[in-house]
């Protein structure tokens, strides 16, 4: 139903980055999800790490849900910034939801165009939790999501066009935007159907 491509860099050269993402598929659906950890380096990276492994486990359960399970495992660590999205395919829409500093933008496939920007609540998970109103989008086959962390500029999206393979995007748009002042991920997941019907 989906596929993608990620492409990420370590602030600094370090070894470890703070930001993850996730790509879980499942039956007529796909939880797609990344997590930038507050700061960087290992402490960063521990926090991002957890989201990932909460999300893993339990992929199935509502976002709203899955953001407060993130929220309450996330109190130990640094917190992080965290932006979910699910794909569901028997309605050929998207729920998504994003608190902190993960953008995120959906691009219209031909012959449609333009654009729609993932609206994020001020908060961090594991920190400070704002009122979660997931927001649906309709989508058609073709239809791209990508999510960046804040390591990347925010005009990422301005110009942007991925209707060429999908496993070139994430890594243009890190060379042409990255800050170089952060860890910085770019995860692009284009919708390509359920295939059923």
């Amino acid at each position: 139903m989906v596929e993608w491509s990620a492409a990420e860099r370590a602030f600094d050269g370090a070894s470890e980055s703070g930001d993850c993402y996730l790509v879980k598929p499942y039956a007529h659906g796909a939880l797609v999800a990344v997590a930038d950890g507050l700061g960087h380096g290992p402490d960063a990276a521990v926090a991002a790490r957890a989201a990932m492994e909460i999300l893993e486990a339990d992929a199935h359960l509502p976002l709203t849900m899955l953001l407060q399970r993130c929220h309450e495992h996330l109190r130990p660590t640094r917190g992080a910034a965290l932006s979910l999205a699910v794909f569901d395919g028997r309605q050929e829409m998207m729920t998504w939801l994003g608190v902190g500093s993960v953008d995120g933008v959906v691009l219209r496939a031909p012959p449609a165009s333009g654009s729609e920007r993932l609206v994020l609540r001020a908060g961090l998970v594991g920190r400070q939790l704002p009122t979660l109103h997931p927001a649906v989008v309709q989508l058609a086959p073709g239809d791209t999501l990508v999510l960046v962390t804040d390591g990347v500029r925010e005009d990422f999206a301005e110009r942007l066009a991925v209707n060429g393979p999908v496993g070139c995007s994430a890594d243009q748009i890190l060379a042409r935007h990255a800050k170089g002042t952060d860890d910085a991920l770019v995860l692009v997941v284009r919708y390509k159907g359920d295939g059923v019907g």
